[in-house]
Parts: structure tokens; sequence; C-alpha cells
């Protein structure tokens, strides 16, 4: 493999997740006493009817950086406001940072700009509906804001903006397995290309005439996309774990000429309650993104700006997320995580994420 030391500290994040979740066997009469390894956070199982340990508590929802982690009765109904803020200051080759003006050169590409910030906010609409008790459908429309700050090889600067629709996600949800402690979901998900592709400005023209903007100040991919995913959780009466496979797969190419790269997200998480109705949570995400494929759009010049190149668009972050979740009297829920990168090797260079924060409120009926 190319990046073996994100496969390395991916393994340890979640190397002892297997015996974690195998190490919960029954206890038989004899009253022989087994080995609980989250004995310090846990009391002992107790079974209840109607979703036993699972029912009316904070932590049945993943973080608030993740989706796809839960379904809904029959005839339940859930509304969920989701923002998410990303940014982004300063340039990385590989693992290495770089200053602005060794970014310009240190590919050995003569760049005539670089990137030397950007903002993201995502304002996301999430609705969910039990169809059965087994299966709950989903869809959320997204509106997304960018911000780029540039700086050309003369020193001078500009800025770039795009905001709109980004692609609409939409599937279904399947509880493939279910007791009064643990769940099992798959996630059957797409996404729409309702985001642009064709954004532009007048703001990198010293003439102000208009241009491409590049790839990642884009709203959308361009193509539909397989959103496949599988999330397993258990409980215990005052703790959580969780563990998640979530993908974006693109399918065919886009009438600019490229694909966005495929993405695959790994997460482990545990969740600690606080009384009743909060608890606390922390997280682990490896997140692997592929270059883009394809000839490239034919309006974007790859020796420009590295965001011109479908080639320098790929990598591997290892983020570390630490949030909470207040539940209401009402059963409504407020979900808020800060997500921090600890380790990143990007495929030429680009901009490194600093942090991520991401709040929603939900309230099913």
């Amino acid at each position: 493999m190319k990046r073996i030391s994100s496969w390395i500290l991916t393994a340890l994040a979640i190397g002892g997740l297997p015996a974690t979740i195998l190490a919960h066997p029954i206890a038989d009469d004899t009253n022989e006493e087994l080995y609980a390894p989250m004995e310090p956070f846990a009391s002992s199982y107790v079974a209840h009817d109607h979703g036993g340990i699972k029912e009316n508590r904070p932590d049945t929802h993943a973080p608030a950086g993740l989706m796809g982690d839960h379904v809904h009765h029959q005839g339940e109904w859930m509304v969920e406001y989701k923002f998410q803020k990303m940014f982004m200051d300063g340039n990385r080759y590989g693992t290495q940072q770089v200053s602005d003006v060794e970014a310009l050169d240190v590919t050995g590409i003569p760049f005539m700009a670089t990137p030397t910030r950007m903002d993201m906010n995502m304002h996301m609409l999430h609705i969910m509906y039990g169809a059965t008790d087994n299966v709950t459908l989903y869809f959320m429309p997204m509106w997304m804001e960018l911000t780029m700050d540039i700086m050309r090889r003369n020193g001078t600067t500009f800025s770039t903006y795009n905001d709109g629709f980004s692609d609409l996600r939409f599937g279904a949800l399947f509880l493939l397995y279910d007791t009064d402690s643990s769940d099992l979901i798959f996630n059957f998900g797409m996404s729409a290309p309702t985001g642009s592709i064709h954004g532009t400005t007048t703001s990198a023209s010293p003439v102000g005439a208009e241009t491409q903007m590049p790839y990642p100040m884009q709203l959308g991919s361009g193509t539909f996309n397989f959103r496949p995913g599988i999330t397993y959780k258990k409980y215990w009466e005052m703790a959580s774990m969780g563990v998640q496979l979530q993908t974006n797969l693109p399918v065919g190419e886009n009438y600019r000429n490229y694909t966005v790269g495929n993405e695959y997200q790994l997460n482990w998480w545990f969740a600690r309650r606080v009384g009743e109705r909060a608890s606390l949570s922390f997280r682990t995400e490896g997140l692997w993104r592929d270059n883009y494929g394809g000839a490239g759009d034919p309006q974007l010049n790859p020796n420009m700006i590295s965001t011109a190149r479908t080639d320098m668009r790929g990598g591997f972050w290892f983020n570390l997320g630490f949030g909470g979740i207040y539940q209401f009297c009402d059963g409504s829920r407020l979900n808020v995580e800060l997500v921090r990168p600890v380790y990143q090797d990007l495929d030429g260079v680009q901009l490194e994420t600093d942090f991520q924060l991401f709040a929603s409120w939900s309230k099913a009926w």
C-alpha cells in the first residue's frame, strides 16, 4: 500500500474492536463471573422489554459528525437541522507543512498561484421516516458556502466565493440485527447531482474576466454516487460504543470530463452517559480519498494552481472527535462535536485541514 503509516494508525485505533464486541457472553446458572471489558463505565446488563437499555437515552444517536447510524419505528418521523464548518489554513506537501511561497514550487511544477486558506459552511435538513420497524427512509438537501483565499506568485491576493445547493443525499437504512443491547444497520445510500460544477468567478482575472473555479470550490460531484455503509452499536447501562464504515462511490464521469475520487470513512466511537439526559463521546476516524479520475475540466489549467489538478485531490486523514449530546424533556436532541486531524498525508500539495465543527438539533415524533 502507498500509505502504510495510515493503515497502521487506523489498525491501532480499531484493533481492539473485535474483542470488545464479542466479549459479552451470557452468564449461565452457575453464577460464574464473566469478564466485562467496560466494567469501569457500565453496570451489569439487564434486559428490558421494548428495546431494553437502548430506549430513552441520548447516545442512541452517533456523534454529530456521523449519519446513517440509527433507525426509527414504523410511522415515526424525524427532522434534523445539521451544521458543519470546516476550516483549512496553510499548505501541506504529503505529510510536511510548507509555507505559501514554498507551495508554489514544492512539487516541481511552477504554479502561478496557490490557495492559502479555505472556509466551508454546510447547512443540512435531514428528514427520516420509519417505513417499517426495520426500514427507515431518509433524504437530506444541503446548502453549501465556500470561501477560498489565493495568493499569486507576485504576492498579490484575492478571494473567491461560491454558494448554492450541494448534491442531494437519500436512501434507506436496514436494521439487520437487533437485540436489547446491540444493533447492526446497513445504509443503502445514494446522492443525486443537484450541486453545480460550473461555478465561475471574476476575482481571479486582473481584468475581471469570468473564469471557472477549481475543483474544491464546486458545489457537487456532477454524478450519481452510491453511498453504502454499515454501522454496529453496542450498549451498556451507562455507556455505548459503535463502529461504522461509510463510503462515497461516484458512478461514471460527469459532463466536465472528470470523476470525483472514491471516499472511505472508518469510524469508532465510545460514549459515556452523564445522568439521564446527556452523554459525552470520543471518536477516531480514518478517512481515505482517491484522486479524481478522467481527463479533467477542459476550462481548468492544471499548471496554474494545485486545486486545478486531478492528481492532487486525494490523501489520508486520521481524525479525533470530541462531542456531546443533550436530550431535552420533549425528546429532542442537541448534538455537538469538534473534530481535529492528528495526521494528514496528502497527494501533492494541498490545503491542510485545521478542524471541523458539527452541530445539530433533531426531533422525532
